[in-house]
């Protein structure tokens, strides 16, 4: 039987796994604007970059249009998850979601809004670029990496078969029995490469990767990562790839990192879940975590400055204004 599954977010990467999917699912896509889900609905999606094809798509942003689905996979942001997802968790209470987001705390949030469903813990190095609400350029094609969230006892076969719908579809995936090692590889080098370039302005560029000069930015990129490894080296947890590799790779393709885009717009960061989750986790097992703790904290300081000034340029304009 053709399997239901329900994207949550149509950005870049939630674009990809729906436009995929559609070919071998009955695939439905909740976003938040009307005129995406119009766009979407009338034009369907176009991918080009490391597939190249054109698919019609089911996309709108009012739940009861939705039906119940087997597999959800929430592709927000993932300090956009509770509001994202807790519309629609009640297709899914009979179902399997995966978390296809950034860091840590995702599942949880998920697995506290569908108590009777199962959830699976996800990773993706895949990338691409959303130019328009119909149209996304596959960049990356590396793979998804999931398994069971073991709070929810989740069953390894519902992995593997959400995975297999994902290779079938033109995408990669990996059924893992034990997720965690993927996900904090993921997770050093996204907190890592993340937090600079929000801090610099740069994009994921050779710059991150360069260590011959004492200067060179890639030595402070190899010393978070090694701080990362020493955490989840602390939780028990053997890496399954190597995040400077990954860096390596990532910095040859000038790719603007989400946080940058959300620093350059004076959006919320997911830093929370990502330099801060690997903060705390240090902090809860006794390790010293001191350049993501001081990179985390320096993303806080520069989200509140963004409300400091505009509260305070108002206060001026108000001051100047006459009685």
């Amino acid at each position: 039987m053709t399997k239901r599954i329900l994207i949550v977010g149509a950005g870049a990467i939630g674009s990809l796994y729906a436009s995929h999917l559609t070919r071998v699912a009955d695939v439905w896509i909740f976003v938040r604007r009307e005129d995406h889900a119009r766009t979407i609905n009338e034009r369907g999606i176009r991918v080009t970059g490391h597939s190249e094809f054109h698919t019609h798509a089911k996309a709108t942003k009012d739940v009861r249009e939705l039906p119940e689905c087997d597999f959800g996979i929430v592709a927000t942001k993932a300090n956009q998850t509770r509001e994202a997802f807790a519309p629609v968790a009640h297709l899914l209470q009979n179902g399997a979601v995966l978390s296809a987001q950034n860091g840590l705390g995702s599942e949880e949030i998920i697995a506290e809004l569908m108590p009777s469903g199962w959830v699976i813990r996800g990773t993706t190095f895949m990338s691409g670029t959303r130019f328009a609400d119909d149209h996304v350029h596959y960049e990356l094609n590396t793979a998804t990496w999931m398994g069971p969230f073991e709070p929810t006892n989740t069953p390894f076969e519902r992995v593997e078969e959400l995975a297999g719908l994902l290779n079938a579809s033109g995408l990669k995936a990996e059924a893992l029995r034990d997720a965690r090692p993927a996900q904090w590889s993921k997770l050093i080098f996204n907190a890592s490469v993340n937090a600079v370039s929000a801090l610099t302005g740069l994009p994921h560029s050779p710059h991150f990767a360069a260590e011959a000069e004492f200067s060179d930015l890639g030595r402070l990129l190899h010393q978070l990562i090694a701080e990362g490894r020493t955490v989840a080296a602390a939780l028990g947890i053997e890496l399954h790839e190597d995040p400077w590799t990954m860096n390596c790779i990532g910095a040859q393709t000038n790719h603007p990192p989400s946080m940058l885009y959300d620093v350059r717009h004076h959006l919320p960061t997911e830093v929370d879940f990502l330099g801060g989750a690997i903060a705390r986790e240090a902090q809860r097992v006794g390790v010293p975590a001191p350049l993501h703790t001081a990179l985390y904290r320096l993303i806080k300081g520069k989200e509140a400055s963004w409300s400091w000034k505009k509260e305070n340029v108002l206060e001026a304009v108000n001051d100047a204004v006459p009685d």
